[in-house]
Protein backbone atom coordinates (compact mmCIF):
# COMPACT_ATOMS: atom_id res chain seq x y z
CA UNK A 1 0.00 0.00 0.00
CA UNK A 2 1.25 3.23 -1.06
CA UNK A 3 0.13 6.25 1.32
CA UNK A 4 1.16 10.06 0.14
CA UNK A 5 1.74 12.39 3.27
CA UNK A 6 1.12 15.82 2.58
CA UNK A 7 2.41 18.56 5.24
CA UNK A 8 1.72 22.03 5.41
CA UNK A 9 4.22 24.76 4.04
CA UNK A 10 2.44 27.56 5.80
CA UNK A 11 4.05 28.97 9.09
CA UNK A 12 2.70 32.15 10.63
CA UNK A 13 -0.27 32.23 12.59
CA UNK A 14 -2.70 34.19 10.96
CA UNK A 15 -1.40 37.85 11.77
CA UNK A 16 -0.45 36.89 15.17
CA UNK A 17 3.23 37.12 14.35
CA UNK A 18 3.73 33.35 15.78
CA UNK A 19 5.13 30.88 14.45
CA UNK A 20 3.04 27.73 13.37
CA UNK A 21 2.93 24.66 10.89
CA UNK A 22 2.21 20.71 11.17
CA UNK A 23 1.49 19.69 14.64
CA UNK A 24 4.19 17.04 15.15
CA UNK A 25 2.39 14.26 16.73
CA UNK A 26 -0.34 14.62 14.30
CA UNK A 27 2.50 13.39 11.84
CA UNK A 28 4.63 10.91 13.97
CA UNK A 29 1.48 8.95 14.80
CA UNK A 30 0.09 8.46 11.87
CA UNK A 31 3.41 8.05 10.13
CA UNK A 32 4.84 5.19 12.04
CA UNK A 33 1.37 3.53 11.89
CA UNK A 34 1.36 3.61 8.59
CA UNK A 35 4.90 1.84 8.03
CA UNK A 36 4.71 -0.46 10.55
CA UNK A 37 1.29 -1.68 9.22
CA UNK A 38 3.97 -1.83 6.24
CA UNK A 39 2.78 0.95 3.75
CA UNK A 40 5.02 2.82 1.64
CA UNK A 41 4.99 6.79 2.97
CA UNK A 42 5.85 9.53 0.79
CA UNK A 43 6.22 12.74 2.40
CA UNK A 44 5.36 15.43 0.25
CA UNK A 45 4.88 19.71 1.20
CA UNK A 46 3.56 22.40 -1.17
CA UNK A 47 7.20 23.97 -1.09
CA UNK A 48 9.14 20.81 -0.57
CA UNK A 49 11.73 20.63 1.89
CA UNK A 50 11.49 20.72 5.66
CA UNK A 51 7.94 21.83 6.41
CA UNK A 52 7.76 23.91 9.28
CA UNK A 53 6.72 22.39 12.73
CA UNK A 54 4.56 24.27 15.22
CA UNK A 55 7.07 25.10 17.77
CA UNK A 56 4.26 24.60 20.56
CA UNK A 57 3.54 20.92 19.19
CA UNK A 58 7.91 20.36 19.78
CA UNK A 59 7.78 21.88 23.48
CA UNK A 60 8.84 19.01 26.45
CA UNK A 61 5.48 18.86 27.49
CA UNK A 62 3.83 17.80 23.89
CA UNK A 63 6.05 14.93 23.91
CA UNK A 64 4.06 11.59 23.56
CA UNK A 65 5.85 7.82 22.55
CA UNK A 66 5.63 8.72 18.78
CA UNK A 67 7.25 12.40 18.88
CA UNK A 68 9.64 10.33 20.84
CA UNK A 69 10.17 7.43 18.27
CA UNK A 70 10.53 10.18 15.36
CA UNK A 71 13.34 12.08 17.43
CA UNK A 72 15.33 9.00 17.84
CA UNK A 73 14.76 8.53 14.08
CA UNK A 74 17.32 9.35 11.88
CA UNK A 75 15.44 8.32 8.28
CA UNK A 76 12.30 9.32 9.43
CA UNK A 77 13.78 12.89 10.40
CA UNK A 78 15.90 12.90 6.67
CA UNK A 79 12.98 12.00 5.32
CA UNK A 80 10.83 15.16 7.02
CA UNK A 81 13.78 17.31 6.04
CA UNK A 82 13.38 16.32 2.12
CA UNK A 83 9.52 16.63 1.46
CA UNK A 84 9.27 16.35 -2.12
CA UNK A 85 7.38 19.39 -3.53
CA UNK A 86 3.85 18.91 -3.91
CA UNK A 87 3.81 19.71 -8.14
CA UNK A 88 6.06 17.53 -8.07
CA UNK A 89 4.37 14.36 -7.13
CA UNK A 90 2.45 12.41 -9.99
CA UNK A 91 -0.46 11.35 -7.73
CA UNK A 92 -1.26 8.27 -9.43
CA UNK A 93 0.00 5.00 -7.64
CA UNK A 94 -1.13 6.03 -4.51
CA UNK A 95 -3.79 4.26 -2.59
CA UNK A 96 -4.51 7.02 -0.43
CA UNK A 97 -3.30 10.69 0.72
CA UNK A 98 -2.90 11.71 4.56
CA UNK A 99 -3.26 15.55 6.23
CA UNK A 100 -1.47 15.43 9.60
CA UNK A 101 -3.14 18.39 11.10
CA UNK A 102 -2.06 21.48 12.88
CA UNK A 103 -2.46 24.95 12.87
CA UNK A 104 -0.79 25.33 9.47
CA UNK A 105 -2.83 23.10 7.11
CA UNK A 106 -5.64 25.14 8.38
CA UNK A 107 -4.57 27.46 5.96
CA UNK A 108 -4.24 25.05 3.26
CA UNK A 109 -7.16 23.32 3.00
CA UNK A 110 -10.92 24.50 4.08
CA UNK A 111 -11.86 25.47 7.84
CA UNK A 112 -15.06 25.20 9.40
CA UNK A 113 -16.74 27.99 7.61
CA UNK A 114 -16.05 27.07 4.16
CA UNK A 115 -17.26 23.95 4.50
CA UNK A 116 -20.33 24.63 6.09
CA UNK A 117 -20.51 27.10 3.25
CA UNK A 118 -19.83 24.70 0.59
CA UNK A 119 -22.75 22.13 1.98
CA UNK A 120 -20.24 20.17 3.70
CA UNK A 121 -21.16 18.62 7.37
CA UNK A 122 -19.01 19.61 10.27
CA UNK A 123 -18.58 17.63 13.62
CA UNK A 124 -16.25 17.81 16.39
CA UNK A 125 -16.08 16.38 20.03
CA UNK A 126 -15.00 17.24 22.70
CA UNK A 127 -11.73 19.09 23.10
CA UNK A 128 -8.62 16.97 23.11
CA UNK A 129 -10.49 14.10 23.11
CA UNK A 130 -9.92 11.30 20.09
CA UNK A 131 -12.77 12.22 18.03
CA UNK A 132 -12.90 10.72 14.28
CA UNK A 133 -15.44 10.26 11.81
CA UNK A 134 -15.12 8.38 8.49
CA UNK A 135 -17.40 9.21 5.90
CA UNK A 136 -17.15 6.92 2.71
CA UNK A 137 -13.63 7.19 1.90
CA UNK A 138 -13.16 10.19 3.83
CA UNK A 139 -11.42 9.80 7.42
CA UNK A 140 -10.98 13.36 9.47
CA UNK A 141 -9.79 13.27 12.89
CA UNK A 142 -9.82 16.40 15.53
CA UNK A 143 -6.51 17.40 17.51
CA UNK A 144 -3.27 15.17 18.68
CA UNK A 145 -5.63 13.07 20.37
CA UNK A 146 -7.28 11.37 17.00
CA UNK A 147 -3.89 10.88 15.45
CA UNK A 148 -3.31 7.18 16.08
CA UNK A 149 -6.84 6.58 15.74
CA UNK A 150 -7.19 8.26 12.33
CA UNK A 151 -4.07 6.26 11.09
CA UNK A 152 -6.19 3.17 12.08
CA UNK A 153 -9.53 4.03 10.90
CA UNK A 154 -7.94 5.49 7.46
CA UNK A 155 -5.66 2.11 6.79
CA UNK A 156 -8.77 -0.10 8.07
CA UNK A 157 -10.39 1.38 4.32
CA UNK A 158 -7.66 0.74 3.14
CA UNK A 159 -7.61 -3.47 4.04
Amino acid sequence: MKILMVLTSHDQLGNTGRKTGFWLEEFAAPYFTFLDAGAAVTLASPRGGQPPIDPVSDAPEGQTDWTRRFKQDPAAQAALANTTRLAEVAHEGYDTVFYPGGHGPMWDLAVEDELKRLGGLYEKGEDWASFVVTDGELVTGQNPASSRAGAQALLRLLA
